[in-house]
């Protein structure tokens, strides 16, 4: 049997003279829903080191959580993905005891449930209570918003679940670029977080379609890499930054939700970014919900493939191809792991947090506070067990941790299972930092500085990764019937 990538479809030929082209389905109860959870303005929302002001001072656009159910039948508990508008968990017990009581309330056992998030840098602080920073007062009854949003989205889609198909379709989408760009003013190998002209991108985009049994759309799905930095430090406003505008323009033209599943975007970010003008964070979500529609009006019709049917003799010989049924995939699998990570060798955070209140530089400041942050996630030992998530939903595999990868992972990932659609995601379950590839430590780069994470941190994750995805494998053949 031969394989070959062709127009984002996998081209098969199961024997002499029929190819087909490959249908990535699954067949099960899906359901949708959103919650509103637009924070008040004035709360706490400084994200970046910069930034003069602390407070949100507008609403840019609303903020959202998003929930996707799926289930193989009526008596299957359902794997649950909730979409967040939000940045990053700075404090690891409030996120680990925000999911244990939302597992507790759904009844779900751990490796079933996904909390994902954007990570726009324009939305509240999540971090705990503190008088010294201002609008602090406003977080606890915040995230008691938040909680109440998710459990109301993830009930929701539970109860309104219906038999549908989920298909997907591989696009190209050029908004994302390298955001390493070497410092031309430095010779000591200093690295700038920001775009680079030189650099290599990767521009890949996975959409997927929820159709019910009538063969309407129910919800798009958009796995993409690419950071929400356009608005920055100038920025006043709380906004989903450009993920707002892409699920307008999709849901405009469509009618149905859309979700955005974050990929490994360690290195990526927007070529024009760290602004205070809203209207280019829109303009950037209209590209890429440009390329979502281009992606969605290539699909093949609902639960059908492309079969090579017969040649007609015209003034060339034409190849025919019809539209042939077929049954998707009800397989669905959730399952979690650890990878043993290297650590650095870092202050205690007892340190960190005497550095941070005698440090009077306003951007350093945050740095150590961020720093403290992630050292009391880590602990002290030399390795961390970062967990990995991984769900099989269909003939599709659904992969990623709380951490920020480069791009490289879902390269890798990809070029090791060709034949395999994989949707790669940073920053589910939590937030940790970044994993950036062994090179990147040779050089002055954010990236490298800030994690945790010790060279070769990025690699063990993708070795990881790739062994949780080939013991998976092996399970199903020995399962399979022969």
């Amino acid at each position: 049997m031969t394989r070959a990538k062709e127009g984002g479809r996998l081209v098969r030929e199961p024997a002499p003279g029929r190819p087909e082209v490959s249908h990535q389905a699954f067949l099960g109860r899906i359901g949708i829903a959103r919650s509103d959870m637009t924070p008040p303005v004035g709360i706490y929302a400084r994200n970046w080191g910069a930034a003069e002001h602390d407070r949100a001072e507008s609403i840019h656009r609303p903020l959202a959580v998003t929930a996707l159910t799926l289930a193989a039948d009526n008596d299957q508990g359902p794997l649950v993905l909730l979409d967040f508008d939000l940045g990053w968990w700075r404090n690891e017990t409030l996120f680990s005891e925000f999911r244990r009581r939302l597992l507790e309330q759904l009844g779900l056992p751990s490796a079933q449930l996904i909390i994902a998030v954007s990570h726009t840098h324009s939305t509240v602080t999540l971090t705990d209570p503190d008088p010294n920073l201002p609008g602090s007062d406003l977080l606890e009854g915040y995230y008691g918003r938040v909680a109440r949003a998710a459990r109301e989205a993830a009930e929701q889609a539970i109860a309104n679940a219906t038999e549908a198909v989920l298909d997907w379709q591989v696009g190209r989408c050029g908004l994302a670029a390298n955001r390493d760009f070497p410092d031309p003013s430095d010779g000591r190998q200093r690295v700038l977080c920001g775009y680079n002209p030189h650099g290599r991108a990767d521009d890949t985009l996975l959409v997927g379609r929820v159709t019910d049994s009538d063969g309407v759309l129910k919800a798009t799905l958009v796995n993409y890499a690419c950071h929400p930095t356009t608005l920055a430090w100038e920025n006043k406003a709380i906004s989903p930054d450009f993920v707002g505008a892409m699920r307008e323009t999709i849901e405009s033209a469509g009618g149905a939700p859309a979700l955005f599943l974050q990929g490994a975007s360690g290195d990526l970010a927007p070529r024009y970014q760290y602004v205070g003008d809203t209207s280019v964070a829109d303009r950037h979500g209209r590209q890429l919900g440009y390329a979502v529609l281009a992606a969605l009006q290539g699909m093949e019709p609902p639960a059908t493939r492309l079969v090579f049917d017969r040649v007609v003799e015209s003034g060339a010989p034409l190849a025919v191809w019809r539209h042939k049924s077929v049954k998707p995939s009800r397989k669905l699998l959730a399952s979690e792991a650890t990878v043993d990570v290297p650590l650095k060798e870092w202050p205690s955070a007892e340190q960190l947090e005497q550095q941070q209140r005698t440090c009077e530089d306003r951007a350093l400041q945050e740095r150590l506070r961020r720093k403290r942050d992630i050292r009391r996630t880590i602990g002290d030992e030399s390795t961390f067990p970062l967990p990995i998530w991984v769900w099989r939903i269909g003939d599709v595999l659904l992969i990623g941790s709380r951490a920020e990868a480069y791009s490289r992972l879902q390269l890798d990932l990809r070029n090791r299972f060709p034949d395999q659609t994989l949707i790669c995601m940073n920053l589910i379950n939590g937030s940790i930092g970044y994993l950036p590839p062994d090179d990147a430590y040779d050089t002055d780069v954010y990236q490298a500085w800030q994690t945790p994470f010790a060279r070769g941190g990025l690699e063990a994750t993708i070795d990881g990764m790739a062994g949780l995805l080939d013991a998976m494998f092996r399970q199903e053949r020995r399962e399979s019937p022969s």
